[in-house]
């Protein structure tokens, strides 16, 4: 099953440094690819590995590499599913005000204050900012202190200025939470991800957080900006995604498997949220390489 639990998840910078930087070289720990989110920004970069690209509600895959920009508080999933020879995944996870909150406001920054505005939908580079960032991003670990935060800039310079990349369009499911709220966001959304297959009343899930039905429905529209329908229904089609690219499963069989009962409502749904019928994502997805 492809989607989890969105987490919240607390991210601690090594002492003193504003940013965090990881990079795995080895096999990776798939323990740690769960739905998650948090407050700092995620560029992501897999050097030669294979995998999934999961961030909001876009979905598809890789088999070579990838350079993108998460924005705050957007679910993702891990990545690399595998590294390939000499593969690497590095991360760099940082908050938008990690210089301070004045100093993104300077007029020089005002491009990377736009990317960062960009990356609330998701951010793909193509393959020659890959070409130009990538090692770039790889050598952030060869530096530590203010030089590290130098090259950093330097790459989101480039970022900001390149006209290089496509958005996901993984907008409308980030999550604008304070600590209590995501407590709450992530009990509904834990339940979501174990019952999307099913009907779930209204009532039964205003029950799980304790809340009248009326109460639950604006608090939840508030939080997420969307009804709890509309997120149950792109729970359905991530996994409908997911089944029609691992699966030999017929197209009406997927529908009935994630949860829709009507076939019609199932194909509407689905082309809302892809762009795209179900049986022209099956072919197009077959040919995705990045």
């Amino acid at each position: 099953m492809i989607t989890k639990k969105p987490t919240l998840e607390k991210l601690t910078p090594s002492f003193g440094s504003s940013i965090l930087v990881r990079q795995h070289v080895e096999q990776l720990d798939k323990n740690n690819a769960y739905w998650h989110f948090h407050p700092e920004l995620e560029l992501v970069y897999v050097d030669k590995g294979q995998g999934k690209t999961h961030i909001g509600n876009h979905l598809s895959y890789f088999n070579n590499s990838q350079l993108i920009l998460i924005g705050a508080n957007l679910p993702h999933n891990g990545f690399a599913d595998r590294l390939t020879a000499n593969g690497s995944e590095t991360t760099v996870q940082f908050k938008q005000d990690f210089l301070g909150n004045d100093f993104i406001k300077i007029p020089e920054m005002q491009s990377v204050a736009a990317l960062f505005d960009r990356a609330k939908k998701g951010i793909r580079f193509n393959i020659e900012t890959k070409k130009v960032i990538g090692p770039k991003i790889n050598s952030l670990t060869d530096y530590d202190g203010l030089e590290r935060v130098l090259k950093f800039l330097e790459i989101l310079n480039y970022l900001a200025n390149t006209d290089g990349y496509t958005l996901l369009n993984a907008d409308g499911i980030a999550l604008e939470t304070n600590p209590q709220d995501s407590d709450k966001i992530s009990m509904i959304y834990k339940y979501v991800n174990k019952n999307f297959q099913n009907q779930i009343p209204l009532d039964e899930i205003a029950d799980v957080v304790s809340m009248t039905v009326p109460a639950f429905c604006r608090y939840f529209k508030k939080t997420t900006g969307k009804t709890f329908t509309q997120l149950v229904n792109e729970y359905r089609v991530v996994h409908a995604t997911k089944l029609l690219n691992e699966s030999q499963m017929s197209i009406a069989d997927i529908c009935f498997e994630c949860g829709f009962n009507n076939f019609s409502h199932f194909n509407k749904q689905f082309n809302e949220l892809t762009g795209k019928s179900a049986s022209q994502y099956r072919k197009e997805i077959k040919h995705i390489i990045q």
